[in-house]
C-alpha cells in the first residue's frame, strides 16, 4: 500500500484525468486552477523561465466550468483550452512537463475555486502516490499570478533543509505601478494589500501560532500533509483560508520569504470575496482608506492570549474568577461561547500545559478569532480607517516610521519586515 490510498478510498468521485507517465525523479507538482483567462500563457512563461531545481517537476492546469455559464465565458475557457495545448507542444522539457485539463458541466453547488483546485491537487497527490512519494510538495498557484525566476530553486531549498515541512507560505508582492493595468488598480491593490499585512502581523502581535497568510496562489504543502488532512475542500471562495489554518494544526509550518510570487490586483467577480471583490470596492469608493478592525480588539486578546497557564492551572471555579480579569469585550465573547464548560473539557484531555494549549487552539482557531472580532465590532469596537491601526501597529511592534505616512510606504515598511523574517 501507499501513503494515500486510504485518501483515494474515501474520494469516491474521483478520476485521474492524466494518464501519461511520470517523470522520474517527480518532487514537485504545480496545480493552477483556471477560469475564463485570457492571458494564463503568461503564467507558464513564468514558470518556464524559472531556475531549474535538481529534480523534476510537473505543472496542472485545471480549466473549469459551471454547468450553467455565459457563452462568451465558454468560448474563453475552450480558446484558452487550445492555446495551453499549443504552449505545452512548444515547450518541451523532460524535467518540466506541463498537463492540462478541462472540466465542464460541473454542478453549481460544487463549482468554484475550491472544487477547481481540490480537482488539481487531487491528481497531483495520485501522481504522487502511484510513485510512493510522501515527500513530494503540492504548489498552488493561479492563472494570473507570476513567479520570480528563483521560484522553484528556492522553494526546493526550504524543503531540503526542512524536511519535516508541512506547509509553507511563499512570499508574494502584488505589483503597484505600471501599464498592464487601469491605473485606479494600482492605489486600491496598494490599500488592501496593505490591510491583509496588517491583519496578519496584529495576529503575530498577539502571538496567535498560526499566524501566516493564506493566498491561495501562495502555498506549497507537502503530499503526506495534504493526505493526512483530508485534501482541499470545495468551497466557492476562502478555500485557502480553511485548507491551510487546518494544515497549520499539524505544526511544521513555514514561511519562505526568499522569492516572490506576483499576484494579480484585477478586479474579478470569480469569486464572492478576496483580491478582485475588494479591489473594485476600493475604486468605487474612491480609493479612499479601508476598515479594518480596531486594533484595541487585538490588545485585548493580548492579554487573555498570555494567561493560557492560568486557564491550565486553575480550577472551575477559579476559571470564573478569571474571567473577570479578562477585558469586558473578551469576557463578554468567552461566556456567549460556553466558555468553562469547553476550558474544562480540553483540560480533561490534556496531560501537560503543552497538550492543553495545542488542544485550545484547535478550539481557539482564526475561526474563533474572526468571531471574536466581528462580535467586538458589534458591541465595543466599530470598525475603523486602516492607516491610524497600521500606524498602532508598527508601534506595538518598534517598526520604523516612514517620511511620507502613506499607504504605500507603510506597505512597504511591513513588506521588508516578511522579506526580513
Amino acid at each position: 500500500m501507499s501513503f494515500a490510498d486510504f485518501y483515494f478510498k474515501r474520494q469516491k468521485s474521483f478520476e485521474v484525468r492524466i494518464n501519461e507517465s511520470i517523470t522520474e525523479g517527480l518532487k514537485y507538482i504545480i496545480v493552477i486552477p483556471c477560469y475564463n483567462e485570457d492571458n494564463i500563457v503568461e503564467t507558464l512563461n513564468s514558470i518556464w523561465n524559472c531556475q531549474r531545481p535538481p529534480f523534476a517537476v510537473e505543472v496542472i492546469i485545471v480549466i473549469n466550468e459551471p454547468e450553467t455559464v455565459d457563452e462568451q465565458i465558454k468560448k474563453q475557457n475552450s480558446k484558452t483550452y487550445s492555446e495551453v495545448q499549443h504552449w505545452i507542444k512548444s515547450h518541451s522539457d523532460i524535467a518540466l512537463r506541463f498537463f492540462v485539463f478541462y472540466v465542464q458541466n460541473i454542478p453549481l453547488k460544487i463549482a468554484g475555486a475550491g472544487y477547481a483546485r481540490k480537482l488539481g491537487m487531487d491528481e497531483a497527490l495520485y501522481r504522487f502516490n502511484q510513485i510512493a512519494q510522501e515527500e513530494g510538495v503540492i504548489l498552488s498557484l493561479d492563472a494570473d499570478a507570476k513567479v520570480a525566476s528563483n521560484y522553484l530553486t528556492e522553494i526546493g531549498k526550504h524543503f531540503a533543509q526542512n524536511p519535516r515541512t508541512n506547509v509553507a507560505t511563499i512570499y508574494f508582492e502584488h505589483p503597484l505601478s505600471g501599464n498592464e493595468y487601469s491605473s485606479p488598480i494600482y492605489p486600491a491593490i496598494t490599500i488592501y494589500e496593505l490591510y491583509l499585512r496588517y491583519y496578519k502581523h496584529a495576529f503575530q502581535f498577539i502571538r496567535f501560532p498560526y499566524s501566516y497568510y493564506t493566498v491561495g496562489s501562495c502555498f506549497a504543502v507537502s503530499a503526506k500533509a495534504y493526505a493526512k488532512q483530508g485534501g482541499m475542500n470545495s468551497k466557492q471562495a476562502g478555500e485557502d483560508f480553511y485548507f491551510l489554518h487546518k494544515v497549520f494544526q499539524l505544526g511544521h509550518s513555514y514561511e519562505i520569504n526568499t522569492t516572490c510570487v506576483y499576484p494579480s490586483p484585477r478586479i474579478s467577480n470569480r469569486v464572492p470575496f478576496g483580491t478582485g471583490p475588494m479591489v473594485e470596492q476600493i475604486i468605487q469608493s474612491g480609493n479612499r482608506d479601508l476598515l479594518t478592525y480596531d486594533l484595541r480588539a487585538f490588545i485585548d486578546l493580548k492579554f487573555f492570549l498570555q494567561n493560557l497557564s492560568q486557564l491550565y492551572n486553575n480550577s472551575c471555579e477559579e476559571l470564573n474568577d478569571l474571567m473577570y480579569e479578562f477585558p469586558l469585550p473578551v469576557a463578554d465573547f468567552l461566556h456567549e461561547n460556553h466558555f468553562s464548560t469547553v476550558i474544562e473539557e480540553i483540560k480533561q484531555n490534556s496531560s501537560s500545559l503543552n497538550s492543553f494549549t495545542k488542544r485550545f487552539y484547535v478550539w481557539f482557531n482564526a475561526f474563533q478569532i474572526l468571531k471574536y472580532l466581528n462580535a467586538t465590532t458589534e458591541k465595543y469596537y466599530r470598525k475603523t480607517e486602516l492607516l491610524p491601526e497600521v500606524e498602532k501597529l508598527a508601534e506595538k511592534l518598534k517598526l520604523p516610521v516612514p517620511e511620507s505616512k502613506n499607504h504605500q510606504s507603510w506597505l512597504e515598511v511591513f513588506r521588508k519586515v516578511d522579506r526580513d523574517f
